[in-house]
């Protein structure tokens, strides 16, 4: 035990206890900001989509031809950003191709993109619900 304690004892110093109201108002204060922390990761993932391109082929000078994948919420349709890069990695392509709903998480695709140039890779730039 230290002096401070010591002498509190000895001459009955008691520390006045938090009000009920103060422990109250905090415990809802935290139960509130956990749940909104909650809310907003749940949300933040429910339309989440991930696409990995799963290779290429350049056709021609013209046209590139890009195969992929992606999962995403079951009965949402999805959009997808295909792209074509020369050597640069300059964009010489660009598309955005819609999917209808479908009940397979799971979809795998092959897309042809027009080129304003000799493209040297094609790949999926993002993908989102629509």
């Amino acid at each position: 035990m230290t002096t401070p304690e010591m002498l509190d004892e000895r001459y009955g110093r008691t520390r006045p206890a938090m009000p009920r109201w103060v422990v109250v108002a905090v415990i809802v204060v935290a139960a509130v900001g956990f749940g909104a922390v909650g809310w907003s990761i749940f949300a933040a993932n429910i339309d989440a989509v991930d696409a990995d391109t799963t290779g290429f082929e350049v056709v021609d000078e013209h046209s590139v031809a890009v195969s992929f994948q992606f999962s995403g919420p079951v009965g949402r349709s999805i959009a997808c950003a295909l792209e074509a890069q020369d050597r640069e990695h300059g964009v010489v392509g660009w598309k955005v191709v819609e999917y209808p709903a479908s009940d397979l998480p799971a979809r795998a695709f092959r897309e042809v993109l027009a080129t304003t140039g000799d493209a040297t890779t094609g790949l999926v730039n993002s993908c989102w619900v629509t």
